[in-house]
């Protein structure tokens, strides 16, 4: 998960904890992280990609990975890893060209002066939405063939 700033992090341990899978929260800073569920918390350097990039090169096929950026998502669906926005809306190969056409023309927007500010905040249907289509993709993780290690 790329932990830094991500609202979803109490629902993604209460999932894991219910299926039984591996939690690694990946941030620029330690967090702190609930006890006896196996959560692995990995620091990484302040670099602004720093996060990112730990996570696109250990990401695996069959992975979930939680994040906001869309840089990020596009990088884990090229590893063959799920990739999952805090809003419960899924990356996939066929959303992610518009996604990462649309973070472009934001950023040369926001670059102008047009448009600014960041995400809205999570609504209760949001974090529903979140909750189900995590559960939905983990178990389908678990259900695949098993991976070379």
């Amino acid at each position: 998960m790329d932990a830094d700033a991500c609202p979803v992090k109490d629902e993604v341990y209460g999932v894991a904890a219910r299926l039984g899978v591996q939690v690694v929260l990946v941030a620029n800073a330690p967090l702190g992280v609930p006890p006896g569920l196996g959560v692995e918390m990995i620091v990484v350097d302040k670099d602004a990609d720093a996060a990112d990039d730990w996570i696109a090169a250990r990401v695996r096929a069959g992975d979930v990975v939680v994040t906001a950026d869309i840089p990020l998502a596009a990088r884990c669906l090229e590893a063959g890893a799920r990739a999952l926005g805090p809003d419960g809306r899924p990356f996939t190969e066929d959303s992610i060209g518009g996604a990462l056409a649309s973070r472009a023309l934001n950023d040369q927007l926001r670059q102008m002066g047009v448009a600014s500010g960041g995400p809205k905040p999570l609504s209760d249907k949001d974090r529903s939405r979140f909750l189900s289509k995590l559960d939905q993709l983990v178990q389908a993780g678990l259900r695949e063939p098993a991976r070379g290690d």
